[in-house]
């Protein structure tokens, strides 16, 4: 009797991309290849071509299925008759999903901008599409917000909801559903302040012009690796951008790595510095803790481009860079947690953690928001708002 001939399953396909997903998320797009991918899979290098041309047709798939889950998530919950019913089925859905799927739920995120621009696009508009949906539930169960405030709030609470796959905190799943559900319900029933001010507009030509080479090279490398990504962006580049000749870049880095990581540790520097001269002002725990976090949110409006790095290119310092720079966040998020937490209070450390971790992410997020309702001011009011002691349900 012939052996029997091992069957693929129907999915292998899917299955394929969500494992691509996964280490594209973990190590970045430029640093996985067919084989790890193959491997992740149990299969071998080439049968992954037998689903998909190339290493940018995986990741377009996966994006794709992605986007397709969130609108079809949304979807589901949008056919209830009362307005804030509605909208909490589908933030509650959303919370779940995002969940089940907590490591590549920032996947066109972080690494989006390697699909061709028309294919960017067509996602980008269905995802806003999809934006838009939940910013007009909300629209229908407050109706005194207008539409760009309702979108500002709705920016945040999505924010929210996708800050567990931005670190690794861990909490058992019903307190995580809980806690990410809650922080969303006090974003969305917020009301916000009247914008005082604008926001500070990115240094022109001539103010980078004013600054040493080193400085000069430092900041042309954080807007290009912003808008391009680490690997897509050369010495080279890097050079032409602050006006230097490329073979004098290397007077003041041995390498793109120790600029990328330079610029890590300059923004971890300035970081520990405000939040030490913030701290020392304060009169109370509340007074330490608005301080703390009016101070984060100018520093990260004032550096958005170095922010939006910050969180995407991790996996690309040097290990020891990288294992240097993890301690130094840990020391800050928890220093947050120290001011969240009431003496005897009874919310655990973990579920304050995650609250930590949502605030922090909403920041990095206003921050690289283009609406003309987001401050640092009303930035700040959220932030502080999601941090207080959760009511009782």
């Amino acid at each position: 009797m012939p052996p029997s001939r091992r069957r693929r399953p129907k999915d292998r396909k899917a299955t394929i991309a969500l494992a691509a997903a996964e280490l594209f998320c973990v190590r970045g797009f430029h640093n996985v290849g067919i084989d790890d991918i193959a491997e992740a899979v149990g299969i071998t290098g080439p049968a992954i071509y037998r689903h998909f041309p190339t290493k940018q047709a995986v990741l377009a798939a996966a994006v794709e299925e992605l986007g397709d889950s969130f609108a079809e998530t949304v979807a589901a919950a949008a056919g209830g008759e009362d307005p804030a019913e509605r909208l909490q089925a589908a933030v509650r859905a959303l919370v779940r999903h995002t969940l089940d799927r907590r490591s590549v739920a920032r996947l066109y995120q972080w690494e989006g901008r390697h699909l061709p621009a028309e294919q960017r696009a067509r996602l980008a508009e269905r995802f806003d599409a999809t934006v838009r949906t939940l910013r007009d539930m909300l629209l229908d169960a407050r109706p005194e917000l207008s539409r760009q405030d309702a979108a500002t709030l709705m920016a945040a609470a999505l924010s929210v909801i996708a800050s567990p796959s931005t670190h690794r905190a861990s909490l058992a799943r019903a307190a995580a559903e809980h806690t990410v559900g809650a922080c969303v319900r006090a974003l969305l029933t917020a009301d916000l302040p009247a914008p005082r001010r604008g926001r500070p507009g990115d240094p022109g030509p001539e103010r980078l012009g004013l600054l040493p080479r080193r400085e000069r090279l430092l900041a042309e490398a954080v807007r290009l690796f912003h808008e391009r990504g680490y690997h897509a962006v050369s010495i080279a580049d890097i050079g032409e951008a602050a006006g230097i000749n490329a073979s004098s870049v290397y007077t003041h880095f041995s390498s793109k790595a120790e600029l990328l990581a330079a610029a890590y540790y300059r923004a971890t520097s300035r970081l520990e510095l405000a939040t030490a001269a913030a701290l020392v002002e304060a009169g109370t725990p509340a007074q330490a803790l608005r301080r703390l976090v009016e101070t984060y949110v100018r520093i990260t409006f004032e550096q958005s481009d170095l922010a939006a790095v910050y969180v995407s290119e991790s996996e690309n310092l040097p290990a020891t860079d990288r294992h240097h720079l993890r301690v130094a966040q840990r020391r800050h998020v928890d220093t947050w947690v120290g001011l969240v937490a009431e003496p005897g209070g009874g919310e655990p450390p973990a579920a304050i953690r995650f609250r930590v971790h949502a605030a922090l992410n909403v920041v990095t997020d206003l921050a690289r928001s283009s609406g003309r309702s987001v401050t640092e001011e009303r930035t700040a009011a959220l932030v502080l708002r999601l941090l207080e002691p959760p009511a009782d349900d």
